[in-house]
Order: structure tokens, then C-alpha cells, then sequence
């Protein structure tokens, strides 16, 4: 079949466009495209395609249960992938859809047991980036992509196109450009087990925008004990080479200097950008100062770290952010991040 652009997509020029059907025609012969959305790099393949899909977890070297998001096109796909569907699901979805928000929901038998681990529950979301929503209108209605972040598992998720190129190069039949990510940290992951919405995932989508959609309470990853199992639920995530630790402010330069004693090279990654109890910087004690505003702080985080890594430093001494709902992802990636 010759996959061709159901409608043109306002903002895509004729040569993305051209690239987007040349993509569609790989996913379609069983290959694997890295893709923008406007989270982080997606590395997709046709989801009803057990053998392109197991080409993801060899590329990424990913464990077999550990379940991929299924990225679709339109609202109205979710009862061709899902069923029993909440009608909270349905509400969110006409608010935040296209966006940043993934939803656990009964699979339908049409989804390949590779793609959820083996659970009978899947997680779906339809991404705001207009490349993506053109790659899966290419595909067609019966056709969704399988699509994890571009990147090895368990490090930096890739924000730009260049970060995929960086680390998976020639293992990916194509990587579509699309700019930096606007959102720049995962989407939030959200279940409906016994119709109680719960954040399994911060990410995109802040936790007072979901209670005030929904008129009501939304539980926290801690409310409740996990049993899904989701991506980037694991302990340690996200993580760059170089290993990173998590301080508040008051003992955040004390550690910097103690471990500078050692002869490492340290950087100090600060949010508030005081200069309460800060050492004479030095080429031992680097600073970087990161924005105070959450939203901004999620975007950059990704770029960051990996230019962090580049620099070849002994240790990356994080602050903590602030205890304060709006830094949930942030804080959940640092986090992950650090674990050791």
C-alpha cells in the first residue's frame, strides 16, 4: 500500500510533507522513523507490526516488559485501540487532546502483547506536533505507532533531532526533524483503575490542570500502590553518563566543595540563583544557573544534561526543587535521574 497524507498539515511545508510520506512508506514495509512531538523524540514503528515493534527494544536495548505509549491521530481512534473506556478518559481528552497526557486503558486484542509487556492495559495519547499528527494521518486510521523515546533505555530523552542522530545514528531508517521539543519532558501518564484517575507519570500536563477538567481529585503516584507497569517507571531514568546528585540549598555548596577536595570537577545546577554560602568559583566548581520557572526548567532539562555530559564533569550537584505540585515532573526526572 502506498501511504499518502489523508490532509495537508498547516505549518508543513512541501518538502516536510514529502518526508512524512516517505516515512509513512517505511513504517508500512515493517521499518522503524524517529519522529518530533512535543514531548520529547519518539522512535516509532507500526504498532499492529510484531516484528518492527521488536525492533525498538533491540535498537534501544529495552526490556521486553517494559510497555510502549501507542500514538494515534484522533480522539475518535480510541475505541479502535481501547475499550471500556471512562468518560472521565473522554473528558480529558476533548480538553487536552492533542497534547501532552497519556491514558492506561483496557487494550483491544488488536495490539500486540510486545507492545504492553503482556498487560492487558495500554497506554495511549495523541501528540500536538504537527509532524507527528501528519506521520500518523499518513498511516491511515488502522494503522498507530508504537513509539517510546529515541533514545538508548534509561538515559537522556532526546529533544532535538540531532540528540537522536547522536546516539542511534544508522540503527533508525529515518529520523524526521522537527525542531527542539516545546514541552521538552515526557507526557503525564494518568489510569482509571476503579474510575479513581491517578498520575502514574508527571510530566506535561500539571496536576491542577487534570483536577480542574475533572471537578474533582486526582491521585498521586504515591497515593496509591503501583501495579501497572508504564513508561519511565522504573527507579532509574532518564539518566546521563556523568552522575548526578540532589541537594537543598543549604547543603548544596558544602558538597561541592568536599567533593572538589577529591580533585573532581563539579558543577552546581541551581534553580532560586542565590548566592547564600557559595564558594569562589573555581575550574574545580562550576555553576549553572537553570530557569526558577517550572515549565521552563522541564524544556531545557534534557538539552541540558546532555551538554552537561559533554563537558566532561565528575559530578552534576542538582538543587532540589521546590516542594510544590507544578515541579512534580521536574522533580520526578531528577529524581529518576540520580537514583543509585
Amino acid at each position: 500500500m502506498e501511504p499518502t497524507l489523508s490532509t495537508p498539515q498547516s505549518g508543513l511545508t512541501t518538502e516536510q510533507q514529502q518526508q512524512v510520506t516517505a516515512a509513512a512508506q517505511i513504517l508500512c514495509a515493517g521499518g522503524t522513523v524517529a519522529f518530533p512531538t512535543e514531548t520529547v523524540y519518539g522512535l516509532g514503528a507500526d504498532v499492529t507490526n510484531p516484528s518492527a515493534i521488536h525492533k525498538i527494544y533491540q535498537i534501544k536495548q529495552r526490556p521486553a516488559d517494559h510497555p510502549l505509549i501507542v500514538h494515534i491521530s484522533a480522539i475518535t481512534h480510541l475505541h479502535y485501540w481501547a475499550q471500556a473506556i471512562p468518560e472521565s478518559a473522554w473528558k480529558l481528552a476533548q480538553h487536552f487532546w492533542p497534547g501532552p497526557l497519556t491514558f492506561i486503558l483496557q487494550r483491544n486484542r488488536r495490539i500486540p502483547d510486545c507492545v504492553t509487556g503482556g498487560q492487558d492495559t495500554v497506554g495511549l495519547r495523541m501528540p500536538a506536533h504537527p509532524i507527528a499528527l501528519a506521520l500518523l494521518q499518513a498511516l491511515g486510521p488502522e494503522k498507530a505507532l508504537a513509539a517510546p523515546s529515541a533514545n538508548r533505555f534509561g538515559r537522556i530523552s532526546p529533544t532535538t533531532a540531532a540528540h537522536v542522530q547522536q546516539e542511534l545514528g544508522p540503527e533508525v531508517d529515518m529520523i524526521l526533524d522537527g525542531g527542539a521539543c516545546a514541552v521538552g519532558l515526557e507526557s503525564t501518564i494518568i489510569s482509571f483503575h476503579d474510575d479513581l484517575p491517578q498520575i502514574l507519570r508527571p510530566g506535561g500536563i500539571a496536576l491542577s490542570a487534570l483536577e480542574t477538567v475533572l471537578e474533582g481529585p486526582v491521585l498521586l503516584p504515591h497515593n496509591g500502590q503501583q501495579t501497572i507497569r508504564t513508561s519511565g517507571s522504573l527507579p532509574a531514568h532518564y539518566a546521563p553518563a556523568t552522575p548526578l546528585r540532589i541537594y537543598p540549598a543549604e547543603q548544596l555548596w558544602q558538597r561541592a566543595v568536599a567533593l572538589a577536595e577529591q580533585d573532581l570537577r563539579i558543577l552546581v545546577i541551581t534553580w532560586s540563583h542565590s548566592t547564600q554560602s557559595r564558594p569562589a568559583l573555581s575550574q574545580s566548581i562550576e555553576q549553572f544557573a537553570m530557569p526558577s520557572d517550572p515549565v521552563a526548567y522541564g524544556q531545557q532539562l534534557y538539552a541540558r544534561l546532555r551538554q552537561f555530559d559533554r563537558a566532561a564533569f565528575d559530578y552534576l550537584l542538582v538543587e532540589a526543587p521546590p516542594d510544590h505540585p507544578g515541579w512534580l515532573a521536574v522533580t520526578d526526572r531528577l529524581q529518576r535521574a540520580s537514583y543509585h
